[in-house]
């Protein structure tokens, strides 16, 4: 019996010996999917670069398309549905990165712009895996959530959510983390254009680490010209990997699309995608699918907390497990190097990966509440 043939990204981690186990296997890099490579497998596994639509799978054998990724958006469910495309995604696993991502960044932000966080005031616009993770850590840095999903808020009832206005008139930090929509009700592409930054009353710092097209490069170019949000922290840009060359030297952190990549989360979102093909096609699951040994050690995986002043100890922890300053830096210097950027970024452990020594009583309390989970 022929063994299915499985075209890997090369960027999906943790696989091999996997894979293996019940299919052929060619691996390409995310912009050499074409229809003429893809034309004889039967499934794909994939990252957001490849755009899984008519122009891709149109006259090929594939029959299920699984991307190990939380969004979709790169996928046509609807081209997939009317031609028996089974199609999957990775729901929350790269949330805990993201979530991290923030944190650091966050951390990052105040110790070197000199600018507590406590007490202050972050919208969070998207409620998901990602937006709901975040609510329940930010107070252990000192900051007040506000929540807005108007979908979530549509469907669950408004207790608890805020509305957009609200975020803009309240907040000190505005974090986005929605879907990239066209449509409906509630669309995002777009949506941080001059009047939403025109509305925001306290001059926030501007975070997206969800789509580029979310938050377009000349409104954002304009509102920090004329005074409108205090800083930026860009993971997710327009035109990705084309950006606008002026943007990411006017970003506190500029990153090339990757809050989501840690080892962990790419590891997760792995796991899932082969484990969705494979129970579609109805595959024996791999042996050692969900084995956490792969995941490296990191090289520095004791944080002595006796080594930072009391104000900072639990920003440079969070600071330790994610540091953005390096690869900040060479997207500055170099905004065309986008995808050599993102493919040489290498994914950090999440916190538990670490072990935190010297914790007070207190602190280890919202340690825990940040995800680290080993003490000494």
């Amino acid at each position: 019996m022929r063994k299915p043939l499985f075209v890997v990204d090369v960027s999906l981690p943790y696989l091999e010996g996997l894979v293996e186990q019940v299919a052929e296997v060619e691996r390409l890099p995310s912009r050499d999917f074409t229809s003429e490579r893809v034309r004889e497998a039967d499934a794909l596994l994939i990252r957001s670069v490849v755009q899984a639509d008519r122009a891709l799978l149109e006259g090929s054998r594939v029959r299920v398309v699984a991307t190990a990724t939380a969004g979709y958006d790169h996928i046509d469910a609807d081209y997939c549905a009317s031609h028996g495309v089974a199609w999957y995604s990775a729901p929350g696993c790269n949330a805990g990165g993201v979530v991290q991502y923030v944190l650091s960044a966050l951390a990052s932000w105040s110790l070197e712009r000199g600018v507590s966080l406590q007490g202050k005031t972050i919208g969070i616009v998207g409620v998901g895996h990602v937006g709901s993770k975040l609510a329940e850590r930010v107070s252990a840095l000192g900051l007040r959530p506000l929540l807005c999903d108007p979908p979530r808020a549509e469907r669950e009832g408004s207790e608890g959510f805020v509305s957009l206005e609200e975020i803009q008139r309240s907040s000190d930090i505005i974090t986005l983390h929605v879907p990239l929509t066209m449509t409906g009700a509630y669309p995002t592409a777009g949506m941080v254009d001059e009047a939403f930054l025109e509305a925001c009353v306290r001059r926030p710092l501007l975070i997206n680490a969800c789509r580029g097209p979310v938050s377009p490069s000349a409104p954002l170019l304009r509102a920090l010209k004329r005074g409108q949000i205090a800083d930026l922290i860009l993971d997710c840009w327009e035109g990705e990997p084309e950006i606008h060359p002026d943007l990411p030297k006017r970003t506190f952190i500029a990153t090339p699309h990757v809050a989501g990549w840690t080892a962990d989360g790419k590891w997760r979102g792995s796991q899932m995608a082969l484990e969705a093909v494979c129970r579609e096609l109805e595959l024996p699951l791999p042996e050692g699918l969900w084995d956490e040994s792969v995941l490296y050690t990191p090289d520095h995986p004791l944080i002595d907390l006796s080594a930072f002043p009391d104000g900072e100890r639990l920003l440079r922890a969070q600071l330790h497990t994610c540091s953005l300053t390096e690869t900040t830096r060479r997207l500055q210097a170099e905004p065309s190097a986008f995808d050599a950027l993102r493919r040489a970024y290498r994914f950090p452990r999440e916190a538990s990966a670490f072990t935190v020594r010297g914790a007070r009583a207190e602190e280890r309390k919202l340690l825990e509440q940040l995800g680290f989970v080993s003490f000494s």
